[in-house]
């Protein structure tokens, strides 16, 4: 294991239990990590869990939790602090689609979930993460986008709307991060085989999509990545332009 190229490192994962977050959860596992899984869903957890057990040898660390729920990921913050002291990868999957409704048709509670998920809760996370990346050499924090955010489209407003504002404060607080050992990244997959992507195209050949697993390989690079100063805005779509980066 000594010579894989993330051994030692500590991993994140939020979304961890299904699409994208659960692909990065088991190629960063499967690359040397050790790998905190965050999800809603225990039994997704328990099945990736024994997934990464098959894989690698090793197990996960699970925490079922909502990152909706105050104060939940101070306290995640806190027990990763005591038990491991650092951060080197975070990898921030967890995201809301909301409704696939008109503007003026939008339920309030709707738009307050999906803005408590995608922007909320992107805050809420590098809050509580940060004074962990701060204790790693080279930390790396990958954030999950949509290509909605530039390209708007009728009925996808309260996840656009979320997603453009989640850019926004990774943007933010990349440019704070000059001085520190932390690098963060915007990361917009592209189409991809998930539920979320099905919920809102539910007409759609899902196997003519490519499978999440696909993307497992470039959050690894990723991980390692020299991501410049101050961060690296990756667009991951197209499949010929796998692996790309491209500082922003």
């Amino acid at each position: 294991m000594s010579d894989l190229p993330l051994s030692n490192r500590i991993a994140l994962v939020t979304g961890a239990s299904r699409g994208i977050g659960r692909a990065s959860a088991l190629a960063l596992a499967q690359a040397g990590a050790h790998v905190v899984c965050v999800a809603r869903t225990q039994g997704g957890l328990v099945a990736l869990d024994d997934q990464i057990r098959a894989a690698t040898g090793a197990s996960a660390t699970l925490v079922p939790l909502d990152i909706t729920e105050p104060d939940a990921l101070d306290k995640l913050g806190l027990a990763l602090h005591e038990r491991f002291g650092r951060l080197d990868i975070l990898v921030h999957a967890a995201a809301a689609l909301g409704p696939m409704t008109p503007v003026a048709h939008i339920d309030p509670k709707a738009w307050d979930r999906v803005l408590s998920v995608n922007l909320t809760g992107t805050y809420r996370v590098i809050r509580a993460m940060e004074p962990l990346l701060r204790a790693s050499d080279a930390a790396r924090a990958i954030f999950l986008t949509s290509g909605r955010v530039a390209r708007p489209k009728a009925f996808w407003g309260p996840y656009g709307a979320s997603k453009a504002g989640m850019e926004h404060i990774v943007r933010t607080w990349a440019d704070e991060l000059e001085q520190t050992p932390i690098r963060a990244v915007l990361l917009d997959p592209g189409i991809m085989r998930t539920k979320m992507r099905a919920e809102a195209i539910p007409g759609e050949d899902p196997t003519t999509l490519p499978d999440p697993a696909e993307i497992g390989p470039l959050i690894v690079d990723l991980a390692q990545a020299d991501l410049g100063l101050p961060m690296a805005n990756v667009v991951f779509s197209e499949w010929a332009t796998a692996g790309t980066l491209a500082s922003a």
